[in-house]
This record gives structure tokens, sequence and C-alpha cells, in this order.
């Protein structure tokens, strides 16, 4: 223990301190009244530095971003009240992702909990159904365990949020503490390994098949499991399809990748997941987007899920081999003595679909938004990190953006929350500065934080942002155009009054202290994007497109593979 540790501190500076001993670097935080304690103590050192957002959604997704970025553990904090309710979205955004966060927020004083005080709200119930653990701080002593234990839990076994509230009077107490501490989380079991039963049954179940698919989502990325992935499938001979969250995973260029499936997700992928005889589910959870009516997703295969939350076995859909384990683990111990098969017919088959239906887009005179992306991926070598917000622009950049390492889409999956983007981006930035961050956005989902433009400035993070503007709620209006005879249920974002799209986005970044460039023609993109590259700091695009485009493939809400829409 140093002077600093045998003295008293105040609680305040204790949190402070014990964040520091988790390695801590970046905390994303926004002061109030029932936090000033700890943002003084934050003021008063020098190893973590404070991201200051411009609002509190902002910088719980900011946080989100740096752990999306990097796999650590992302840091926010709020006051209490509004402050706190202000970081559910970003908290219930992580949450559905599987992103590890703690999330700190600053409470009333312990005698003024549940008197309806000033800016009190019950912070902990609210979180209870997003997170992985909530604490309310009651004992100054007990400070070093709770953060010690909230960075263990936040990142081990399935990744999640852990929330901690502690009280402004406990922040203002003086102790002398031990930070040496000892966990105590009964119960909890987050190193967990498949049997050999286990890996004898999908080896039995491997040797038996004909027509192989691996169905890989978030959980290889998490658990560092890509290299063994790509090795899995090379020497097995099995072809790979993501979920969204998986995207990265396995390399989009590689022969046996078939992108990714589900809703908007490729034709071959969907064709290649539902027709084969045995489908291999590594680290994803059958979730809705993915499997259409889930009674005739893979209604004639063999399946195995290997998930490290058991939870999600048989939660969604009934496995034949349901396997509680690290993924990463399962991965290795098959390929120790890789079975591998030819298997001529389903490769043939699978050549065909995605010879016969790849991805594609009408050509036009006119810049559209799947063009955009695509000339995108070729100025940046297909190597930036894209963070997009939610709409058609998100999933024209998971379709149109050619993918090759983990972490590089980092994209609201779960939650689909619009207001995603520029804050991850930014979060995503200060992570991994040596890496080109591009925020591909709407106009609708952009506006949601756009505030944080601010933060962009002030903080001299150089993210990029490229607006797909077509003056709609595109993904909703697309909807309506295929459901709802195009009958516009305020999805028009349009105001022709002003004579030019609304708001002009280039005008407002200026204000932020921000370049900025609207693009109209195709004939303007390419120096654009060259401009957008080479500006040092934070740059903007406003490219302008018109709402004419659908996203496509599509199944429709309740449909199966064999409903998918092309055109």
């Amino acid at each position: 223990m140093d002077m600093a540790e045998s003295l008293p501190q105040k609680g305040a500076e204790i949190l402070i301190h014990s964040l520091i001993n988790e390695n801590v670097d970046h905390i994303f935080a926004y002061p109030g009244g029932a936090s000033m304690e700890l943002h003084q103590a934050l003021s008063k050192q020098d190893q973590i530095r404070v991201v200051l957002p411009r609002h509190e959604q902002g910088g719980g997704f900011s946080a989100a971003g740096y752990a999306r970025a990097t796999g650590k553990t992302g840091v926010c904090m709020a006051t209490s009240g509004p402050g706190g309710t202000n970081l559910l979205t970003a908290i219930a955004d992580a949450h559905l992702d599987s992103i590890p966060l703690v999330a700190i927020t600053g409470q009333v004083p312990r005698h003024l909990i549940g008197k309806t005080a000033f800016q009190e709200t019950d912070i902990i119930g609210m979180t209870l159904p997003i997170v992985k653990h909530s604490y309310l701080v009651v004992a100054i002593e007990d400070i070093p365990r709770i953060v010690s234990e909230a960075f263990h839990i936040a990142n081990t076994g399935r990744p999640g949020v852990v929330h901690i509230d502690i009280p402004k009077n406990i922040q203002q107490q003086l102790a002398t503490v031990d930070y040496n501490v000892e966990e105590k989380i009964p119960g909890y079991r987050h190193h967990i390994q498949a049997t050999r039963q286990d890996i004898l049954k999908i080896r039995e179940a491997i040797k038996n098949c004909k027509k192989p698919c691996a169905y890989v989502g978030g959980g290889i990325i998490s658990a560092g499991a890509s290299e063994e992935l790509l090795k899995f499938a090379e020497s097995f001979n099995i072809p790979v399809v993501t979920t969204l969250m998986g995207v990265g995973s396995f390399p989009e260029k590689h022969k046996l990748s078939l992108k990714w499936l589900g809703m908007h997700g490729t034709y071959y992928g969907n064709y290649a997941a539902n027709e084969c005889d045995l489908l291999i589910c590594l680290g994803a959870r059958f979730d809705d987007r993915v499997t259409g009516a889930v009674e005739t997703f893979a209604a004639n295969s063999k399946i195995i899920h290997v998930d490290i939350d058991p939870s999600e076995l048989n939660k969604n859909k009934k496995a034949d081999i349901g396997v509680n384990s690290d993924v990463k683990y399962v991965l290795e111990k098959l390929n120790q003595d890789p079975i591998y098969q030819d298997y001529t017919e389903w490769h043939e088959s699978v050549q065909s679909w995605k010879k016969n239906y790849p991805l594609k887009y009408r050509q036009s005179e006119k810049l559209l938004p799947q063009y955009a992306i695509e000339k995108l991926c070729e100025m940046t070598n297909g190597e930036a990190v894209i963070v997009p917000g939610v709409g058609q622009h998100q999933m024209w950049s998971g379709l149109f953006y050619t993918y090759s390492y983990p972490r590089q889409l980092l994209t609201s999956a779960g939650l689909g929350t619009m207001g995603f983007g520029l804050p991850t981006a930014i979060g995503a930035k200060i992570a991994c500065p040596e890496k080109t961050v591009i925020n591909i956005d709407g106009d609708g989902s952009f506006q949601m934080n756009i505030q944080e433009l601010g933060c962009a400035y002030a903080e001299n993070v150089g993210v990029k942002m490229v607006i797909l503007n077509n003056q709609h709620l595109g993904m909703v209006a697309q909807w309506e155009d295929r459901f709802y005879d195009s009958n516009r249920g305020n999805t028009v974002l349009e105001q022709k009054k002003f004579g030019r799209p609304y708001p002009n986005f280039v005008e407002i970044a200026k204000g932020y202290g921000i370049p900025g460039r609207d693009v109209w023609t195709k004939e303007e993109l390419e120096d654009a994007y060259r401009e957008m590259l080479e500006t040092d700091g934070p740059f903007l695009l406003d490219i302008h497109t018109e709402f004419e485009e659908h996203v496509l493939p599509m199944i429709p809400p309740g449909g199966s593979y064999k409903d998918i829409i092309l055109d």
C-alpha cells in the first residue's frame, strides 16, 4: 500500500483509485449534483482520461463503442435521476449485444433514498432487467470489492453490463480501505468448458453429415476465436455464414464465406443455413431477425448449438446437441483432429446460389447509397472500422462493405438503436486512434445524437461521418412501401420550404467547428471521400440520395427463406 492508500480518502477518491487498479484509461462521464464528488476526484489524477459527452446517452454509447472496438470493458458515468435514466438506452443496447460495460451513477444520499428526493430515481430497479448485475453501495469499505467484482462480471462468461450506484454521502465519507480485496460472487460460473462427451457428439455429427453449415455470431468475436474459426472452416471444409454481430469473425473474401444471413442477409447465406443437413451454431442465439418463422428455420437440419450462456440453449430453437461452453475451447478441441470431407455436391449447390443470386443493385446515373458504400470500401481498401447508425444505411453498410477482421463492423444489432452511430464511432476512434473509423449514418438516425459533434470537436476525435441523406426514415418507409401501400405515416423528414434537404448538416457541423462537404452526384464522390480521408480530425460528408432504393434481399416478417424478396 502506498502513502496515498494509507491515508483516509473520500469514497469518491476510493472509487477512482479502484478504477485505476482495473487499468481503466478512459471514462465517458457527464457531471451533475450527485456525481460532482466523483468528477472532483477525477480532476485530481492523470491516469484516467475523462471524455465529456454532450448527453449521457452519448456517453453510454461511446463507452460501449470503446468496448466494441477493443474487447476491453468500457466505463461511463452519470448523475442521479435524469442522468441515470438517460443512460438506460445505451445500457440496454450493450446488454442485448453482449458488450462489456460498467455504468456508474451517482445517487442521492442514503437517508433520502425512497423519499422522492430531488433527482432521485430507482435506477437499480430500472436497470435490473438489462444488466448482468447491479450494485448499490451502502458502505464505503465495500467500494474496492464492488469495483473489482463489477469488472470481473462484465467481461467474463457472456459479456454484459454491470451497474454501480453510489450515494453522495458515501462519496463524501472518509475511510482507509484495503485495495487487496477478495471477490465474493457465489454461484457465478464463467469459465465453462465442454465435456469430452460433448466434443465426441459434435465430431460424430460432423462425420455423418453431407451438407454442413457453420452459423456463427458475436460470441466468436467476444471469445477471441476468429483464428480458431478460420482453421475449423478450412480444415473441416465447411461454409460459414455469420449473424450481423458476427460480421468480421470470418473474412468475407474467403471462398467459404457466405457473408451474413437473416431478414436482409444474402440469398446464398440464408439458403445454405436452411438447406444444410447439419447446422453448427457457434456463439449465436437464433434471434427472430435471423430465423424468421422459427418453426421453418433449418427445419430439416440437425442442430448443434454451442453457447457460453446456458439460457440460450433451446430458448428460441431446439438443439439436437446443446453444448454450454466457451466457443473458443470447443473449436480448439475440434481443430486437434479435423474431419475433412469433400462435400462436392453441397459445395456445388452453395456456389450456384452465390453465382446466380449475388448481392446486386440497379445501375443508375444517380448517386445510389449502395454505390456510395462500395466506393468507400474501395477507397479505404476495405480496412476501415465502420460504425453505422440504424436503418437502411446500416443494412447497406453490412452488405456492400467487405469485412475481413473482427471488431470491424460495430453495429446496434439487438436493440436497433437510432442515434447509436456517431457516439459509438467517437468511442471506437478514441480506443483505436491509429485506425480509420467511419460513422455511416442516415439523416434520421444522425440527428438523434447530433450534439456529440461537440464532443468530437472538443476532444479532437478524428472520426469521419458519412450521412446517406434521403430525407426519410428509410427503413420504416420501405416497410410502408412493401406492406402499407406506400402510405406515409410520419416517415418523411423533408421540408420543401427550405429549397434544399433539411437540415443543413454541413452548416451544423461548421457551427461545431467541424469541416464538411455536400455531395450531390456520382462524379463528386471520389474527390469528396479523398478530402474526408485526408483531412486531419473529424470531417462530415452529407451525401444526398433520393428515397427510391430498398434494402434487398428481404425476408418478410414472419416469413421463411423461401419467401425472400430479391427485387
